[in-house]
């Protein structure tokens, strides 16, 4: 069982690389790309390295500590959410013509919003647990299957959850159906593509912090920020 409640620095850095992808990605969602024909939100380029940030502080320290930072990540969008509606509220001065501008860029509605953190909940959270979970059953070997396998869950949690929520209603049934497998499909060949990456940052991580945890009789209770 881990300790909590000792953060080092390397971890700190992880957390704070996690949360910005994040907030980033909340962010730049609203800008539509377009990959080989297909259209695509800009946050497909980077949301998809939070899972593998994620995927790296469960294998390297354990679901405890991965569960605080997905914590950490859920509040800190509450906080930049709410900042966006405040100075969205305030009146500007008669010589600032940047209203329209702003609002364009930062004014989500309460929909994308309930959309992106349930997603995100539910996605981060099935993720880590799954990877936990493969690790203990693997007896540690496997790390691409881990990797892979908890993102096939997660992702398909945060795609189906956000598209159905952000789009039900308002797009074709079948174009809602589009886009949810072309950014699932998109997150994972992300995911299966970075994997010589993940492998490098966590054999490093695991020889410069001394430690590979290891998730045997823990509780798995996200609400549950202790042992």
């Amino acid at each position: 069982m881990q300790d909590t409640r000792n953060a080092s620095p390397l971890f700190v850095l992880i957390a704070c690389i996690f949360v910005s992808c994040l907030l980033i990605s909340n962010i730049i969602a609203g800008k539509l790309i377009t990959v080989y024909g297909i259209v695509l939100p800009g946050a497909v380029i980077l949301f998809p390295v939070v899972y593998i940030v994620g995927d790296v502080l469960t294998e390297v320290y354990g679901f405890q500590k991965a569960r605080l930072v997905i914590w950490a990540g859920f509040l800190c969008n509450l906080i930049m959410v709410a900042a966006f509606y405040l100075v969205l509220a305030i009146p500007s001065p008669d010589f600032f013509t940047g209203d329209s501008a702003f609002t364009l860029v930062l004014g989500m509605t309460p929909r994308i919003v309930l959309a992106s953190l349930l997603a995100y909940w539910a996605g981060e959270f099935a993720n880590s647990m799954v990877l936990s979970k493969l690790k203990v059953f693997t007896e540690g070997r496997f790390l691409w299957m881990r990797t892979i396998g908890s993102t096939l869950v997660g992702q398909c949690l945060d795609t189906f959850i956000f598209i159905a929520i952000s789009f039900w209603g308002t797009v074709p049934n079948a174009v809602l159906g589009q886009m949810m497998l072309y950014q699932y499909l998109f997150k994972v060949t992300f995911e299966v593509v970075a994997t010589p990456l993940t492998y490098a940052v966590v054999g490093w991580l695991k020889r410069t912090e001394q430690m590979d945890a290891f998730d045997e009789g823990i509780s798995y209770n996200p609400f549950k920020l202790n042992a």
